[in-house]
């Protein structure tokens, strides 16, 4: 198929050093530009990365008749307004996670949404390894799936870093959490009826700093996670059934072009002792995330994941922090 025409708003380091150099990879994503509001920084990535195109403006890009889908890595508080923005232009929108504050302002998407497709940035979810642990669950190999554990942390007290601002999205919910729920979501093929949470915040920042949520998905199913901005750094995802279990050991930030491994251990003997390893081959999560948008842009498959999906993921987001607020349950 024709390469689909990319544009990339701003020049944020998720873009910069992962998404971007792993989208040029493939020969379905041609990314033609890129825009800051510092003209000097758009034009240093544009040439470290060989990008035709550097604009000065967020604007200039999107009056840019040959880009046809734009990347929006912007900081939390701008996803929305700028990919409305990008919308209104004509252009479909690739957004980065959280795709909203809430799912309110989420909610402004859908009539944009009947024009250009606007999908939510989940790179997983196109990863082999997220794809073969969902085919195991529904296939019965873990028995009756009842439990999805989700730890996800790293370390980060940069006052400067956008993660520490409270203001414009920042903090272990926004960054982190969203894609604890997405984990329960995609794994159990359901939405959770209620959530309760546990959170605290940095007394500087005011950012939610170790949070932690249960998800009761009815019928005895659960997503149970602990995220923070402020301990070691480890990710795991552990996933349970009446007969087995999966543990997928790099399951966010798998290695860029390399492979990975799950284990599936049917719980016989302690120690991983009865575990088989299932392995991949190298790939990229991020170029594969471009290319089914490209593709989806291009008319050759449906987009999977879209609005809907997006503003599903906030409602619970959105429990999560009334519980934080109540002390309480929280219906989705």
């Amino acid at each position: 198929m024709e390469p689909v025409r990319w544009g990339i708003l701003s020049t944020a380091k998720i873009g910069r050093e992962k998404v971007v150099p792993a989208m040029m990879k493939s020969p379905l994503c041609n990314v033609l530009a890129v825009a800051s509001r510092n003209p000097a920084a758009a034009r240093a990535m544009a040439s470290a990365l060989g990008i035709a195109r550097a604009y000065g403006s967020y604007e200039e890009l999107l009056a840019d008749p040959e880009i046809e889908a734009v990347y929006n890595p912007l900081p939390n508080h701008l996803h929305v307004p700028m990919t409305l923005a990008a919308a209104a232009a004509g252009k479909h929108v690739l957004c980065e996670k959280p795709v909203a504050l809430d799912a309110a302002e989420a909610e402004q998407l859908r009539a944009a949404a009947d024009k250009v497709l606007i999908a939510e940035a989940f790179m997983i979810r196109h990863h082999p390894q997220w794809l073969a642990v969902r085919d195991m669950v529904r296939a019965g190999e873990v028995g009756e799936l009842r439990l999805v554990h989700v730890l996800f942390s790293y370390f980060n007290t940069d006052p400067a870093n956008i993660r520490n601002k409270a203001e414009i999205g920042g903090g272990a919910l926004y960054d982190i959490g969203c894609y604890a729920v997405i984990s329960g979501r995609f794994l159990f093929g359901a939405e959770p009826q209620r959530v309760v949470s546990l959170v605290e915040r940095d007394p500087a920042f005011g950012t939610d700093r170790l949070s932690s949520g249960l998800a009761d998905f009815g019928g005895g199913r659960r997503l149970v996670f602990t995220v923070s901005t402020q301990l070691v750094p480890f990710q795991r995802v552990e996933v349970l059934g009446t007969k087995g279990r999966i543990e997928i050991r790099i399951p966010f930030n798998a290695p860029q072009g390399e492979g990975t491994r799950i284990l599936v251990d049917s719980g016989t003997a302690h120690d991983d002792a009865a575990a088989r390893v299932v392995s991949f081959p190298p790939c990229d999560q991020y170029t594969l995330q471009g290319e089914a948008f490209s593709r989806a842009v291009r008319g050759e498959e449906p987009l999977a994941f879209g609005v809907d999906d997006a503003v599903a993921n906030m409602r619970v987001l959105d429990a999560l922090f009334r519980s934080a607020q109540s002390g309480a349950w929280e219906k989705v």
